[in-house]
């Protein structure tokens, strides 16, 4: 198998595990712990998983975006590294600073910072989609 061909195999591989780790966590995960814990259980529960999502599915996007360099797919990997970037801001910046809101019970400033980052989590969902769409065309 050639440098080219395997490049298009593991960006495909990456890009699918990244768009379906999303898809399960915000279609299935949140809700169904939102849904089956006491709230402060669940929140902190969340809490504690969100580093770990944002940092697995950010390194699988890093090698989907490599593989897609490697590949000559210049466009797929752009919109790949805009969703690594993504994910490294929502980690090292938004999420200390929702958290801080949380813990200092300033409601409406956590309301707001949560609301970016899903605002950021849907954007890089459709970006994963599209680069995923162009993987596969």
């Amino acid at each position: 198998m050639n440098l080219f061909l395997a490049s298009h195999v593991i960006a495909g591989f990456a890009l699918a595990l990244a768009f379906g780790g999303m898809t399960f966590f915000s279609a299935v995960m949140a809700p169904l712990v939102f849904t089956k814990l006491p709230f402060e259980t669940a929140s902190g529960f969340i809490r504690q998983v969100f580093p770990w999502y944002y940092l697995s599915i950010g390194a699988v996007s890093v090698a989907a975006a490599l593989a897609l360099l490697l590949a000559g797919e210049w466009p797929g990997a752009a919109l790949v590294a805009v969703v690594a970037v993504g994910f490294w801001f929502a980690r090292q910046v938004l999420m200390p600073r929702i958290n801080a809101a949380r813990d200092a019970g300033a409601q409406v400033r956590f309301n707001r910072l949560h609301r970016y980052s899903v605002v950021i989590n849907a954007a890089q969902w459709l970006l994963l989609a599209a680069a995923l769409a162009l993987v596969l065309v």
